[in-house]
């Protein structure tokens, strides 16, 4: 399994040097994966008391859009760290304009991103960028479709719902001709998507147990279904900083890899289901629970 840890830009800030600071704090900690997670827009404090809690947490909240942060860590950090979106939402954004910035940045960075995806939640976004709410997961469904055709052919001719594009490509183009797309979400949908376009599952919404066991058993059975080898299909799952200790973090590690999971992910902010957030929120300690983290899971990786 490799090793990530989410970006925790809301608690320790945005500055050019604290991206640096704590990206390359992590590689020496041993961590080889990065991620950041992606809004555009939040509720403004005039909404009002009423104002759901998500929507107070994405106004007081520092989101860098990853191309931009990304783009940049990419000339900083070693060969071997990867970039992931977790997950940029994709029905926001147009979806040729996104497979020719994760193009660009998989150029720029070696061949280290992954593109995480998802439908989103907040509606408040899609009216400020001027796109559907209610066909999102339709839509970016499509958008991958297109996305994979753009990285994989010099010009493409396509028709379908949501997009037109007649003799057309991006340059450059990946080298591999592929951007590895790991879809976010738990929802039956999302399952589809995974086991029929995907490279991958960012999970969050399932501890170790039955439930996930099921779910993976799913995927695996339609992605079979679908003419695909299920364990070509990686998991990614976040485990929370805030919510264990050295001896819980190996044990549910050590699950998750004979689980099948590819990727593991330290969250030390987020604080949904059964995730909970570090109580403290500056760089030392952040850092510090990412040492504990590392030193109790590294012999299981």
């Amino acid at each position: 399994m490799r090793l990530g840890v989410m970006m925790p830009l809301g608690d320790i800030g945005g500055a050019p040097a604290t991206l640096k600071e704590f990206a390359l704090a992590a590689e020496e900690i041993g961590f080889t994966n990065l991620g950041l997670p992606d809004h555009v827009l939040g509720g403004g404090p005039g909404a009002g008391s009423d104002m759901p809690a998500e929507q107070r947490a994405l106004y007081s909240g520092l989101y860098h859009d990853p191309f931009v942060a990304f783009g940049y860590l990419a000339g900083l950090c070693r060969e071997t760290t990867e970039f992931s979106t977790q997950v940029l939402i994709l029905a926001q954004r147009q979806g040729v304009l996104v497979a020719k910035q994760a193009a660009c940045l998989d150029v720029l960075c070696g061949g280290r991103f992954r593109l995480g995806v998802g439908v989103g939640w907040n509606p408040v976004e899609f009216t400020g960028l001027n796109e559907n709410f209610h066909n999102r997961g339709r839509r970016s469904a499509e958008q991958v479709v297109v996305m994979q055709k753009l990285w994989a052919e010099d010009y493409v001719s396509f028709k379908g719902k949501y997009h037109t594009i007649e003799d057309a490509g991006i340059n450059p183009r990946p080298a591999s001709g592929h951007v590895p797309v790991w879809f976010g979400g738990h929802v039956e949908q999302t399952l589809e998507r995974i086991a029929t376009l995907g490279d991958g599952w960012i999970m969050n919404a399932y501890p170790p147990g039955a439930a996930i066991e099921g779910e993976m058993a799913k995927i695996h059975a339609m992605a079979a279904k679908a003419g695909r080898d299920p364990k070509a299909i990686g998991l990614e799952v976040w485990i929370s900083g805030g919510g264990g200790d050295e001896t819980s973090w190996a044990k549910e590690a050590r699950y998750w890899k004979k689980l099948g999971a590819t990727h593991l992910t330290l969250t030390n902010t987020f604080a949904r289901r059964h995730h909970k957030r570090i109580a403290g929120r500056s760089m030392a300690e952040h850092l510090d629970v990412m040492r504990r983290f590392h030193k109790a899971v590294a012999d299981v990786l």
